[in-house]
């Protein structure tokens, strides 16, 4: 069996789709937005869940006065003459026909399904990325995945015909879908622009750091978020185990030396409490999680510190 065709063949594909790559992580110069960056682009930039974003899209609606939040319920407020984002207008068509002419009902009754958030909430939201600057397509057409997984067909043919129905020519099939397919579902494809990844990079603190709607994983709910160490006389060490609700950043002054240092936090939720605890954790974690995570930590419940990360579980 020679494969000496089918490895050339599979070789210069390869070579074709690294200098495609390449080519394409060159950044073309865009001028960075002057504006503050709407909540629910920043959110999605940072890696958050579509349903995050969607949360963030109506906290941002509630504080411009197009609905009207109380305790855990939500009403339409009167049309206003402001400009729409697209984004924004699809997320006030859906909670107008999740309240179905009620006047209000719960945050969490109003969420759309989360094929529907993917599917549509997320393109509109990269939309309004793209338009600010902050993110690009990869290639500006379909062309070039479009060639690229055509060309496959050469590689899978060329080893098909060398080796038939045998283990080459099933890795080889099984390959060439999988990475036709790949090409043509990532499109154009979606990059962060420097000014982008500057935003994603710099994790905000909660807005109400005391009060907090968080996901928990069967449903959004309004919770206390507590300091770290402020419950009380507790044994040295302890461990600790729930969701990931919520992460951030802040910039902590050392008044003694002048310095200042880069602080990560974690909102932990156990699912049922009125409360979550936020605990101090390091840089390394702060990255390796995300809200949705269910994790069991070792802390020390004095300073609110995390010492150890005992498992670590993603359902999404």
């Amino acid at each position: 069996m020679d494969l000496v065709w089918p490895v050339t063949a599979w070789a210069l594909w390869v070579t074709a789709l690294a200098a495609a790559f390449k080519a394409s992580s060159r950044e073309r110069p865009r001028q960075a937005p002057r504006y503050e960056v709407p909540a629910p682009v920043a959110e999605l930039l940072r890696g958050m869940r579509s349903q995050d974003v969607f949360h963030s899209a109506l906290l941002d609606l509630a504080g411009r006065g197009w609905v009207t939040v109380e305790g855990e319920r939500l009403s339409l407020a009167a049309r206003r003459q402001e400009p729409l984002r697209p984004y924004e207008g699809w997320v006030l068509e859906r909670v107008a026909a999740r309240l179905g002419g009620r006047p209000n009902a719960p945050v969490m009754a109003l969420m759309p399904e989360g094929s529907d958030l993917d599917g549509d909430l997320v393109p509109l939201v990269r939309r309004a990325a793209i338009e600010l600057g902050l993110a690009r397509r990869r290639w500006r057409t379909m062309i070039v995945p479009l060639l690229l997984a055509m060309g496959l067909v050469v590689p899978w043919y060329a080893t098909l015909s060398a080796a038939g129905l045998s283990w080459p020519g099933m890795i080889a099939t099984v390959v060439s879908f999988v990475a036709g397919v790949s090409l043509l579902m990532a499109g154009r494809g979606f990059l962060l622009t420097e000014a982008g990844r500057e935003i994603a990079g710099s994790e905000g603190a909660p807005v109400d750091p005391r009060q907090e709607w968080i996901y928990t994983g069967s449903g959004w709910r309004g919770v206390e978020i507590e300091d770290p160490g402020s419950s009380g006389p507790v044994p040295s060490r302890q461990e600790v185990s729930g969701y990931v609700v919520k992460r951030w950043a802040v910039i902590d002054m050392d008044s003694d030396s002048l310095s200042s240092r880069r602080c990560h936090y974690l909102a932990l939720h156990d699912g049922s409490s009125e409360k979550a605890t936020s605990y101090l954790v390091k840089e390394g974690v702060y990255h390796d999680v995300l809200p949705g995570d269910f994790v069991r930590l070792l802390v020390k419940p004095r300073t609110g510190r995390v010492k150890r990360v005992l498992a670590h579980e993603r359902h999404w």
